[in-house]
């Protein structure tokens, strides 16, 4: 058997047109198109690549795009207050803080002071108790995009035994969520789960989300189940790479690492996912790009509740 790749950039273009065509008849209709604001504190490079993608996919699809940019010495009561101004301006309907944040500041406060209906991260304790039972909410935007992406790539999810490799409040805990409302059956297995493979193995969907590279290998995967890989690792030695990849891709890989210094790898072998699974997500191009569309789709979300529209 070899597994059908499920590729994720043409679903992502596929939700950015259909948000991008919502978001014209909102402009057109009502004077005004939906306002995200993104805040980041400190210079990690990685998240300037990260909220430089946001802000560039918003504007491509018609969003208003707002930026604070902060010093790395910013307290918690600095930043509370930018998060306070951003809750209190009208004209914003998605409030994101780019994690992490440096670590003296407190993560849950932070997160906890955006209001609500423009939490568009999905993380507010209220959005997460919504989510749990399964009423309408800003929901996680990786969980989020593995829905899409199943029910798009014609992956029956109602009635599958779907098995998630990991407990994260980000990934692992609305994911299941998410499928319960998808009507699976569901169980999360995590590093104090006894027999981990032979769980696994009997998943119908398996959905790798522990952030530990290859950790999910043929033991793991039931002959013709989906596998879902959420692991975004870096690997950055030619004989981390060659547990990953053979032939063409490995030299591939290779040149990526002498260019980049690393080269992104995911939680499962992808040679065991694609010759024991039916289809498979891989890294980088599989899940990881549906995050910013359904960021933008949450935004959009957020300013149609907010304001009380039906487009």
């Amino acid at each position: 058997m070899t597994a059908k790749m499920l590729s994720g950039k043409p679903i992502a273009d596929a939700i950015k047109a259909e948000i991008a065509a919502e978001v014209s008849d909102m402009r057109e209709i009502h004077g005004f198109a939906p306002c995200l604001a993104v805040v980041r504190v400190g210079d990690d490079p990685a998240s300037a690549v990260y909220v430089g993608n946001k802000v560039k996919t918003s504007e491509e699809i018609g969003l208003v795009s707002i930026q604070h940019h902060l010093p790395a010495e910013t307290d918690d009561p600095e930043l509370l207050q930018v998060v306070d101004e951003l809750n209190n301006n009208e004209d914003v309907d998605g409030i994101l803080v780019q994690l992490p944040l440096p670590a003296r500041i407190n993560d849950n406060a932070i997160l906890e002071s955006i209001r609500p209906e423009k939490d568009v991260d999905g993380f507010h304790p209220v959005n997460v108790g919504r989510l749990a039972q399964g009423r309408a909410s800003l929901a996680p935007c990786t969980p989020a995009g593995v829905i899409e992406m199943l029910k798009r790539s014609e992956i029956e999810i109602a009635g599958k035994h779907a098995v998630i490799i990991g407990r994260s409040n980000i990934v692992g805990k609305p994911m299941a969520m998410l499928l319960l409302q998808e009507n699976a059956t569901v169980t999360i297995c995590h590093s104090r789960t006894h027999d981990l493979a032979s769980i696994a193995m009997e998943a119908d969907i398996l959905v790798a989300a522990i952030g530990r590279p290859g950790f999910v290998t043929g033991e793991h995967i039931k002959d013709g189940a989906v596998v879902v890989d959420v692991g975004i690792n870096k690997v950055s030695s030619a004989d981390d790479a060659a547990q990953f990849f053979q032939g063409e891709e490995l030299e591939k890989r290779l040149r990526t690492i002498s260019n980049r210094g690393f080269t992104l790898v995911g939680d499962v072998k992808p040679h065991d996912a694609i010759e024991r699974a039916s289809a498979y997500t891989p890294v980088p191009g599989g899940v990881g790009l549906l995050t910013i569309a359904m960021l933008m789709r949450n935004t959009l979300e957020a300013a149609k509740q907010r304001r009380r529209i039906e487009l």
